[in-house]
């Protein structure tokens, strides 16, 4: 390539960034060149500067110090609609979806808000909007009837909306569209969708910045390596330059290995078995077994049922027919009250809308279970002791932190699913159901969460860990049942099991069993 037309492709560039919240030092110096046509994969862990970095990039934070060149233009910071003018498109981890509005007006909005300079007329245009939509619903291959296009985003599962915040996204002829954690929420269907539009999105030149702990999909994908740690670029280059280990190192500092986390076998005695439990159409005559301390995976695709099951076993959404006997007490579930009183915990897999209160402190959100035992006959809370359970789970799960007076909301994504795993330690659970235990963590939190769930099961505790992330359950478990349109399809010895045995079940009839 010529020096002229590195140039040309050149659209943004960072120099010398610097970030300060306060004492906190978030970006340091950081340095960093986008091309057109380009992917790049922005890898480190939770806490590093990633987030803020697109945040600079997006217009919705000023940098400290530095400058900012788009388009051969120097800033010393962004807005958001200069952002958006120049063809920076952010589909956020929260997707920052407006839930009460159609979907077409979700993936639209931003190019009326642009030709607007940030103001919407008094009157959309509605055939625009209609348009506009279409078009980029089609790229991401959701569907593009006047149905779909009124839907009220608020009534989508989470993959729809999560496709939904990319279309939007591309809809206004973006040069940089950036990703944050894009795949959490897709089925390997939608995953394999994705790769597709990206390759289309660099075929039209345009740039694509993922921030993800997906290093597998980031291999497929091909492209860039931009790596962070402690708020530093520490290393960038062709992605095929690395191996996952060096990366891995690279993002923690230290040396992430990827052998089996489990080595030793649940204890004999059964904890827990459930006979024909049935929630139609979702799931039917579901028969399991689980002993104390054992770890048995659970997978399958979105709508295998395998969401549904660990739902009806919480209690959160009962099951309509079937038993669940959990230490030789026949358990009635109707309610998530009821799975506590027989000493069920479940972890759901949005620890953000259904797990944590993030305006609360550490020590609030610790003993959310146990309150009601720490108040005396007038309502009055015991500090000390509820202190002592927080301090004590925190130092469990191994929190970074001392100051359990923080909010949670301004942990990071590993530290909050530490702290609401830790919660349910307060009841001491017979059963723990950890619904996607590791979604939107990295590495190293990973590598902490894994080694936090080996000690658990060696306490006695069984647990069910339901996760489409083959390579945590083949590490992590005893077994791994696959589920395939509603039924159990296969049992799967996790030590001697491989990622290929496991698709080949969740893709098979279910008139195929897999032994």
């Amino acid at each position: 390539m010529t020096k002229d037309s590195q140039i040309e492709r050149c659209f943004l560039q960072l120099r010398q960034i610097h970030k300060r919240f306060g004492g906190v030092h978030a970006l340091r110096g950081v340095d960093l060149t986008l091309e057109l046509g380009e992917a790049y994969h922005l890898l480190g862990e939770n806490g590093c500067g990633k987030s803020t970095v697109i945040k600079v990039m997006s217009g919705a934070i000023a940098p400290t110090e530095g400058e900012i060149i788009l388009n051969g233009e120097s800033f010393s910071a962004l807005t958001p609609i200069q952002s958006l003018a120049a063809g920076i498109e952010t589909v956020y981890q929260d997707l920052s979806l407006i839930p009460n509005l159609s979907v077409a007006e979700n993936v639209a909005l931003s190019e009326q808000l642009v030709h607007g300079e940030g103001r919407l007329a008094r009157r959309l245009d509605r055939n625009q909007l209609r348009v506009t939509a279409s078009a980029a619903l089609a790229t991401v291959g959701l569907p593009t009837t006047r149905t779909f296009l009124s839907t009220v985003v608020s009534d989508l599962p989470l993959a729809q909306r999560q496709l939904v915040a990319i279309a939007r996204a591309i809809a206004t002829k973006a040069k940089l569209v950036i990703m944050d954690e894009p795949t959490t929420s897709l089925t390997r269907r939608e995953v394999e969708n994705l790769i597709e539009v990206v390759a289309r999105l660099r075929a039209d030149n345009i740039a694509v910045l993922f921030v993800t702990h997906k290093l597998d999909e980031c291999y497929r994908i091909g492209g860039h390596a931009v790596v962070f740690r402690d708020g530093e670029c520490v290393a960038q280059g062709p992605l095929a330059n690395y191996t996952k280990a060096e990366i891995a190192e690279l993002m923690t500092g230290r040396e992430i290995k990827s052998e089996r986390y489990r080595t030793v076998g649940p204890r004999q005695e059964v904890l827990c078995t459930i006979h024909g439990l049935t929630a139609a159409p979702h799931f039917h005559d579901i028969d399991l077994s689980l002993r104390k301390g054992e770890i048995l995976g659970v997978t399958g695709l979105a709508d295998s049922g395998r969401n549904e099951l660990a739902l009806a076993i919480a209690g959160v959404r009962p099951a309509g027919s079937g038993t669940i006997v959990v230490d030789g007490d026949k358990a009635s579930i109707r309610h998530p009250a009821d799975a506590i009183r027989h000493g069920i915990g479940y972890v759901p897999e949005n620890r953000l809308e259904e797990g944590l209160f993030l305006e609360k402190s550490i020590l609030d959100n610790e003993i959310a279970l146990v309150v009601a035992d720490l108040a005396n006959a007038w309502g009055v809370i015991d500090d000390g002791k509820g202190r002592a359970i927080a301090a004590k789970v925190a130092a469990d799960m191994r929190l970074n932190t001392k100051d359990i007076d923080m909010p949670v909301g301004s942990l990071s994504g590993g530290n909050q699913q530490r702290v609401l795993i830790g919660r349910w330690l307060t009841i001491e659970p017979k059963l723990l159901l950890l619904h996607g235990p590791t979604v939107g963590v990295d590495v190293g939190s990973k590598d902490t969460i894994y080694r936090a769930i080996q000690v658990l099961a060696e306490r006695g505790i069984g647990l069910i860990v339901i996760s489409d992330d083959l390579p945590e359950l083949l590490q992590n478990c005893d077994h791994i049942l696959v589920m395939n349109s509603g039924r159990l399809v296969a049992d799967l010895d996790a030590a001697t099991a491989t990622e290929e045995d496991i698709y080949h079940a969740m893709l098979a009839s279910t008139s195929e069993i897999v032994q």
